[in-house]
């Protein structure tokens, strides 16, 4: 699998969750698309997106429903490319979103392999290749929420696990979010942190996806630094950046408000 393979695949899966083409997100034109259902879309994408803004650099492709494609098209053509993502303007979107309800909620980077970067790490502990008949007991535990999901147990295709002796100390989960690519989650227990697990699960698995076939991605906050130095030490790059509007009732709900 090489990097020009890898960078083909992932804008072929953007453009069919953006509702657009892949040659779009390298264009250098920012452009406004409705959003639209598609059978190969990621899954756990809400769509069709009311707002949302995916860039791989050079420009902007927005998808929105109808009502909101005139105020994304005015802040896409108001601002850099890079400043789209970023405050201070976030705030002008943020008060031209809120007669529609809407507020900015989610913002991510996301995270594609360098196969000359890549290789396995090392680890003091451990690690197991896991499958799905491995996780059934698992997805009770708070600990390995990133790492696998309750919601969508059958997209949870291969893992990672790092032992203490028969202690499951850290896990490495691969959704089958596409097609073509798995998306990687990374837990460790608290108290085993910072000694190098979680970088060697997630290179390990990383490589396991690619012998599959499949191109692993990874996703992150911008300010969960930690997160991003694991995909970064593990020779992943990042690749793209999103962001979405929800409504002010679902930002509400996700931040523990309550008119009571």
């Amino acid at each position: 699998m090489t990097n020009e393979k890898i960078w083909e695949i992932a804008l072929r899966q953007s453009a069919i969750d953006c509702n657009c083409t892949p040659e779009d997100f390298l264009s250098g034109r920012s452009i406004v698309v409705p959003s639209a259902e598609h059978p190969q879309a990621r899954k756990y994408l809400p769509l069709p997106f009311e707002c949302n803004f995916t860039s791989y650099g050079s420009c902007v492709v927005a998808q929105t429903s109808p009502r909101l494609e005139e105020v994304a098209r005015k802040y896409i053509e108001s601002y850099p490319v890079a400043h789209c993502f970023e405050t201070p303007n976030l705030h002008a979107l943020d008060d031209m979103l809120q007669p529609f309800g809407m507020k900015i909620c989610f913002m991510a980077e996301y995270f594609l392999p360098d196969p000359d970067a890549l290789k396995p790490l090392p680890c003091d502990y451990r690690l197991k290749i896991l499958f799905p008949e491995d996780f059934s007991g698992l997805y009770d535990s708070a600990h390995w929420k990133n790492a696998l999901c309750a919601k969508r147990k059958h997209l949870d295709m291969i893992g990672v696990g790092a032992y203490d002796g028969e202690k499951l100390i850290g896990l490495a989960g691969a959704s089958a979010d596409c097609e073509e690519m798995y998306q990687i989650g990374i837990d460790v227990l608290p108290e085993y942190r910072r000694r190098g697990i979680a970088s060697a699960l997630t290179s390990r698995l990383a490589l396991e996806i690619l012998n599959l076939g499949k191109v692993p991605f990874y996703c992150a906050a911008w300010c969960n630094l930690a997160s991003v130095r694991n995909a970064i030490k593990c020779g992943f790059r990042p690749a793209w950046v999103e962001m979405t509007a929800r409504t002010k009732e679902f930002v509400d709900q996700m931040n523990g408000c309550s008119d009571t």
